[in-house]
């Protein structure tokens, strides 16, 4: 072996060491990871898959929930479906949320598994219809006239939230050594289909799972201060400061509170982080500090 070699050998060992004391914590834990944005992209989507299928092979659970806003919007350009959106939420009728499922059920949720089981893990593919994983409800909004602050009911269309999660399924696949991995759709108490966002549903199943940890990929570093640093641990109070004085504003509101939601039903921490970073997961699990913002009480 050459010096070169050998050094790069040396360095690796040393990852791998210091990488131990990380990897008990973690043995036989279960983390839901919430997969989208442009983590999903190029060489970025290749490496996800070997981290998963890595904290499978070091005795972690992982359970994969993921998005594909992207993809939606460009099958619905194909069949000349125009969307409609109020408020920045995207109205969902009968002839779209069959686009949806059938997007997010179909070519995104076997594509994900696909990335885990060519990077040497069983991956499993299914939604929340599968086996009645996600009970949704019809999501409620509001929004208020600025003229006469009177409030005014969003009829959304079939846009839903998680009101049950039966985690049987996912107890069985992991159970049985494989990796779930879910598309955001739920089944309503009439059997209508609902699209629910994954930040949301990945909260949700982390929660009913009292799993360990929820990562929550984003193309975004984390929560920022007002100095643009990133905060990289945050208690709920301190999230509801942030809030308040305006420091976490705009969409980085839902991400926090869907991390707080999931903590208070006792998810261990929750974290945002930045799914751009190559090796993001194990650079946050398995590094002192990680690399987002982890929520916790």
């Amino acid at each position: 072996m050459t010096d070169d070699a050998m050094t790069t050998a040396a360095q690796e060992a040393h990852i791998v060491a210091r990488a131990l004391p990380y990897l008990r914590r973690y043995a036989g834990a279960t983390i839901v990871v919430k997969y989208g944005g442009h983590a999903m992209e190029g060489s970025l989507a290749n490496e996800f898959g070997r981290d998963i299928a890595l904290l499978k092979q070091v005795g972690i659970n992982p359970v994969v929930v993921h998005g594909g806003g992207p993809q939606i919007n460009a099958m619905l350009d194909r069949l000349g479906i125009e969307s409609r959106f109020i408020n920045g939420l995207r109205v969902t009728d009968a002839a779209m949320v069959e686009v949806v499922e059938m997007v997010l059920s179909g070519a995104v949720n076997k594509q994900v598994a696909g990335l885990i089981n060519r990077a040497g893990a069983l991956a499993v593919g299914i939604s929340g219809k599968d086996g009645g994983l996600i009970r949704a409800r019809k999501a409620q909004r509001t929004v208020k006239d600025p003229d006469s602050n009177i409030e005014r009911v969003l009829d959304l269309g079939y846009v839903g939230e998680p009101s049950f999660i039966d985690t049987r399924v996912i107890h069985a696949l992991t159970g049985a050594g494989l990796i779930p991995v879910i598309a955001p759709v739920g089944s309503g108490e009439d059997g209508e289909t609902y699209n629910i966002n994954a930040d949301t549903a990945a909260g949700a199943i982390a929660g009913a799972l009292n799993a360990q940890r929820l990562l929550m990929l984003t193309d975004v570093p984390g929560v920022l201060n007002k100095e643009k640093q990133l905060l990289s641990d945050l208690t709920m109070a301190q999230v509801k400061d942030l809030i308040a004085d305006g420091t976490i504003s705009g969409g980085m509101i839902p991400k926090v509170e869907t991390c707080m939601e999931a903590v208070t039903q006792g998810v261990k921490g929750a974290t945002i982080l930045d799914g751009r970073v190559p090796h993001a997961l194990l650079l946050e699990l398995f590094t002192e500090g990680g690399i987002g913002t982890m929520i916790h009480k």
